[in-house]
Parts: structure tokens; sequence; C-alpha cells
């Protein structure tokens, strides 16, 4: 059995006495943050969830009555902007928040109180989006909100998207500074960037990316807001504006963004695998490269979104070929996991179950992308359920395997208290099957001619059925979900109690006691590689005259 080394003890037994309400709406600790982030996230991704099963619903037979059309627009419009700018963004700042600081051996973010300030952000932000189904009803022009679609769409819904938008756009900003004044100034001795853990990295590329990528839509949405109320027409070409323009800015944005989801997820799949793997990450320093390729070529493809618009054919060459050129690193990735697992002596607990889930379906997706970067066939398939299924093939693995993961991995650690190892597998079986019932069969609708953002849909052979077993797969999905949620809630009390580092893992956050204290370590060990706690365990053997430990 590996040696287990306990953290030095700490100075003094005494934490915060505060406790109660006040404590969380007035914190500045980076972990109370995180907490907020994580519960505040997964209470919008139950809500966009719940959007989502009412689509299956409408659309589980040909001539749905469970929403009205304008609803049903109302809906999708919410559900996706739910998913994407109220979970899977900031959720990753959750756990940012939570560990970035404790894997690189600091006693709190650079600034704590601007930290406390993104927070706040993010909540009213999402808050005064969906305070618009009081007020005027909700926006209902999708979440690309296209003009000119978007312009004459009645009511203040658009305007109260565009505000949130805004509010929760500043949140991001001002976390990302934070994230790179705290990862670039407040590493530990020794913690040299070679020495960072993986998703400590690619929270630091995700920063970058949002302080690239958010001002270009803050743009966006003041041209739009501007002409929607005080008479500018950036984009009503009526006016001499151009409708175009929009989806550039848009997709300059949102392409990257698209990385600024999944490359978190990536540090989080790397982290599990190589701890349930028992074996160091095989090429770390592939994994970081690729990482920052990855980012920097997301910036170069946002046209891929455009192929039907009519580019000129060079410029659908140019965005075609670096659109595929993003599946070389991506590749990297998927190869490196797979060497960490070869001959490795895995251990199937959940956070590993969903990682492997992760791999898979995230290549099933990556491959479905490199068809769509093909503009022969994307517009062939452009506006169709071939293009819903590989978005949720690539984004929704995200929110549902890696962050899955990440909680099942991180959660001793937050809490002190192990999940159920039982539900746990149970939960990631139906989720499992639940998202390839509900996503798969949607390349097939799509081949078949099925447009997307449609409430109904005409009656076609094989469209009902594939739908029906769609919308089964959803519910099927949802409950997992369910399963997660209840396995959470009843750890906290009945959960078996977790010990420092009970996945004996080897980066600096496991060194500490679970939940960590207000000012995180008493003591830092040495920091000679990026397996500092390996090393310890190591000469902790050594010293007692053992053999080589894993």
């Amino acid at each position: 059995m590996a040696t287990q080394v306990a953290p030095a003890p700490a100075a003094s037994p005494v934490q915060s006495q505060s406790s109660g309400l006040r404590m969380w709406l007035t914190t500045v600790d980076h972990k109370k943050i995180g907490i907020l982030y994580l519960v505040t996230t997964l209470l919008f991704f139950l809500v966009g969830g719940l959007m989502a099963l009412i689509i299956r619903l409408q659309l589980a037979s040909d001539n749905g009555k469970v929403v009205s059309p304008e609803n049903y627009d109302r809906l999708f419009t919410m559900h996706g902007t739910t998913m994407i700018f109220l979970f899977v963004v900031p959720v990753m700042a959750a756990f940012g928040n939570y560990f970035v600081p404790l894997q690189i051996g600091a006693r709190d973010m650079a600034f704590p109180k601007l930290n406390a300030m993104s927070y706040w952000l993010f909540l009213f932000g999402g808050l005064g989006m969906y305070s618009s189904f009081v007020f005027g009803g909700a926006p209902d022009a999708g979440w690309t909100s296209y003009p000119p679609l978007s312009e004459i769409s009645a009511g203040h819904g658009i305007d109260f998207w565009i505000v949130g938008l805004h509010v929760v756009g500043l949140s991001s900003l001002i976390g990302a500074i934070n994230f790179i004044c705290t990862i670039h100034n407040m590493r530990a001795p020794g913690m040299r960037l070679s020495r960072m853990p993986l998703f400590t990295w690619t929270i630091d590329v995700y920063s970058v990316m949002i302080l690239a990528a958010g001002p270009v839509l803050a743009g966006a949405l003041t041209m739009l807001l501007l002409d929607r109320n005080y008479g500018t027409h950036f984009f009503i070409p009526s006016q001499g504006g151009n409708a175009l323009l929009w989806q550039h800015l848009f997709w300059f944005y949102s392409h990257p963004v698209v990385y600024v989801m999944a490359l978190p997820g990536f540090g989080m799949i790397s982290e599990i695998i190589a701890t349930f793997s028992r074996k160091p990450l095989f090429g770390y320093k592939a994994l970081v490269y690729s990482t920052v390729a990855i980012a920097f070529l997301g910036f170069l493809v946002w046209g891929h979104h455009m192929f039907a618009v009519g580019f000129p054919e060079p410029l659908n060459i140019w965005f075609m070929l670096t659109s595929v050129a993003i599946a070389v690193p991506t590749g990297v990735k998927i190869f490196n996991w797979i060497g960490t697992m070869w001959m490795g002596r895995i251990r199937f607990e959940p956070p590993m179950l969903f990682a492997v889930g992760f791999i898979g379906l995230f290549l099933i997706g990556g491959l479905s992308g490199i068809l769509l970067a093909l503009f022969p066939i994307d517009q062939q398939v452009t506006d169709s359920y071939f293009v819903v299924a590989h978005f949720h093939y690539v984004l929704g693995t995200v929110p549902v395997f890696a962050v899955m993961g990440g909680l099942h991995y991180w959660f001793p650690k937050m809490s002190g208290r192990m999940l159920n190892r039982s539900l746990g597998i149970w939960s990631f079986w139906v989720m499992f099957v639940g998202f390839n019932m509900t996503f798969f069969p949607m390349h097939a609708m799509g081949l078949s001619g099925m447009p997307r953002r449609i409430a109904t849909y005409v009656t076609h052979p094989g469209w009902v059925t594939l739908n029906e077993i769609s919308t089964l797969g959803s519910f099927l999905l949802g409950a997992g979900v369910l399963m997660v949620a209840w396995n959470c809630l009843s750890s906290l009390r009945t959960g078996r109690v977790a010990g420092n580092n009970p996945w004996n893992a080897n980066s600096l956050e496991w060194y500490t006691t679970s939940p960590p204290p207000d000012y995180n370590f008493d003591s830092l060990p040495p920091i000679r590689s990026e397996r500092p706690l390996y090393d310890l365990r190591q000469a902790a053997r050594a010293e007692a005259g053992g053999g080589p430990t894993g």
C-alpha cells in the first residue's frame, strides 16, 4: 500500500468562528466564494435542464402542444443562454476559485474583495436576465440573437438579455484578471510554471481567452442595445448597417468561448486520469503546449459558423483549414490521456468513470466537428439537428461528464465527506445512457433534413420515433443529474469521513485538511516536480527503508 503523508499540523486549531447567512454574504475567502459559485451555477443548470425537458416534451410528437411557438422560442433562447453563460463558463470559475490557490500553495486569490465582487455581479446578471419573464417577456431571438430578428423583437426581453450578459461578462473579466494575477504572482516557492497542475494551467489559459474575447462581445451587445433603443443602425441593412457584422463579432467571441468552457474541463480530466491510473501524466509538456495551441487557433476559426452566408471561396478554405487544424492539439490531448492510462493501475472510481466517458463522447463530437469544418458538408447540414447533435457532444459533455467528474473528485476535499460510491457509479451509467439516447439520434434527424429551432415539424418517416427516443433519453439524463444532486446532499450529512487525501493524489490541494482551514496551509512540502505529494511519499518511504511507491 502507498505511504500516506499527513500535512504538517496547523499552528492553531482555531478557525474562523463566523457562521450563518452573514458569513456567506460578506465572505472574501476564495473557498467559500468557490462554493457560492458552484451552488449557484448548479441551480442555473437545473433550471436550464428543466427548460430542455419541456423542449423535448414539445418535440416528442410532430404537432406538439405542450407550449406555444412563442413560449418555445423563449425557452430555447433562455436554455442556451443559461447553459453557456450561467453554467458552463462560471462553473469553471467555481472550481478555479476553490482550487487554484490550493494547487499553487497560495493562501487566497490576489484580490479577495474583487473576487467576491465577481460572484455577486454574476448572480445579479443572471437574475436580471431571468427577471425578463416578469417584466415584458423573456428574450425570444435564440441564444445567438441574430439581427434582424433581435432588432424587431417586441417587448424588452432582448434588452434584459443584453444588460444581463453585460453584467455577467463584467464578472468574467474581473475574475479572469484575478486568476491571472494569482497564478503569476502568488505561487509557492518551487512552484514553477512547468510544475503547475494541468487544471491550474487551463484556468490560466481560460482567463487569457476571456480577457481577449470578452470586450468584443461587450461591444457587440452595446451596439445592439443602441440599435434597439437609441436610433443607431449598426446591424440594420436598410439604414446602411450590416447584419453580418453581428455574426462576425458574436462568433469571434463565442468560438473561443467554446474552448473557455472546454479547456478547464480538459484540466479536470487530466487530474482525474493521472490520479486513478497511478501514473504521471503522459506528456505533461505536450498537454500544456496543446492547451495553448487550442486557445490560439480558437481565435482564427469563427467563420466556420458562417459558411452559409456566402463567403468567397478562399475565405471558406481558410476557415476550413484552421478549423481542421484544431483537431491536432485536441488529438494530442486524447492520445496523452490514453497514454497515461496505458499499463496503469486503473481504479474505476466514479470520477474515473466520468473521465473515461467524457473522452469517448467528446471524441464523437470532435469527429462530427471535422465534418462540419468542411464547408461543402457544412453547407448541406447547417441549421439542421446534425449541428445540435455535434454541439451537445462537444459542449454538453463538459457539464455532464467533465464537471460531474470534477465534482466527484473534489467533493471530499470541499466537504470532508465521501460521496456514496455505488450511487456515483449508478448515476454515471444512467447519465451515459441518457446522454447518448438524447443526442445520438439527432445526427440521423439532421442528415434526413430536420431543421433546428422549430416548435413543430411535419410528419416524416422516422422523425417521430427518433424524437421519442431523444425525449425518453433526456428524462433519463435528468434522472442521473438528480441522483448526483441527492448523492451530494445526503453525503454532506451521512457520508464517510474523507481524510486529507482519500484518492492518494499528488497535487498540492490534497496536502491540507479536508475541508481546508481558512488560511489553507500551515506549511508546504518541498516542490520539486509537478507531483509534490508523490515526491513526499517517496522521500518518506526511502527514509523508512522501503522500496518505491505509487
